[in-house]
């Protein structure tokens, strides 16, 4: 079964807006903007899920409505939610810059010898041999 956000529900095989639910989600989007934490705002507006839930609303794009969702939230409000969750992340120190990270170089490389064609048929027995073939390069 496919993940139906919260706000919506199927109805005769189609995503329609659960009105209960979907004013919920407006209001802890309003809460949210106004300065509540994620855990108030949600037990404001009546949801009651998980943080980790409540930040995951925030950040899905579904509630701007597209082919398959209609639209609960508008664009202006969705964008200032989003604003005001970066600049509290950045308050926070809770953002990794990303893009300053390198991968480190390998310190070994390997190579392989070449396989002979007497391949072991137990596939226990065919790892063993084939790791065996990996020699470390210097």
């Amino acid at each position: 079964m496919a993940y139906i956000p919260y706000g919506y529900k199927i109805q005769d095989g189609v995503v329609t807006v659960d009105e209960k639910a979907a004013g919920q989600v407006k209001v802890f989007f309003e809460k949210y903007i106004s300065g509540l934490s994620l855990t108030v705002a949600d037990e404001q507006a009546g949801i009651e899920k998980t943080h980790s839930v409540m930040g995951r609303i925030l950040k899905n794009v579904n509630y701007l409505g597209n082919d398959t969702y209609p639209a609960i939230i508008d664009k202006e409000i969705f964008d200032k939610a989003e604003e005001v969750r970066d600049k509290r992340a950045k308050d926070l120190g809770r953002v990794v810059e990303l893009a300053a990270f390198t991968s480190p170089s390998p310190k070994e490389r390997f190579k392989m010898k070449k396989a002979d064609n007497k391949m072991p048929v137990d596939p226990f027995e065919r790892a063993e041999y084939l790791y065996s073939l990996i020699e470390s390069e210097e």
